[in-house]
């Protein structure tokens, strides 16, 4: 097979790998990748608003928190699922330039 889906931890979902370049994969392969994509893209902002939910959650602690080790954990981990979200956004377009390029 040319193609997996790979479950990636920190962004909570499958992402697609490809082991040759998109124009290798023959046209059937392109149709499974992009139909599984897009019933993996669809969780994408479910997943999103879930990670905004704990964001507000930690801001709110930090608010009240006095700890300065414990605010810089806590802004650290704030960062960290910001850039997950920012990563899950970029994923969620991946869906459009597979299909321009399975139909360009």
């Amino acid at each position: 097979m040319n193609y997996a889906f790979i479950y990636d931890d920190r962004l909570g979902i499958p992402v697609p790998e490809l082991y040759v370049d998109w124009e290798q994969l023959d046209e059937s392969e392109q149709s499974e990748v992009l139909l599984r994509w897009e019933h993996i893209r669809g969780r994408i902002p479910n997943r999103i608003i879930e990670l905004e939910r704990i964001i507000i959650d930690k801001q709110r602690r930090l608010d009240t928190e006095d700890d300065f080790p414990t605010s810089c954990r806590l802004n650290s981990e704030i960062a960290d699922l910001a850039s997950t979200i920012n990563d899950l956004h970029l994923w969620f377009r991946v869906n459009q330039e597979m299909e321009s390029k399975l139909h360009g």
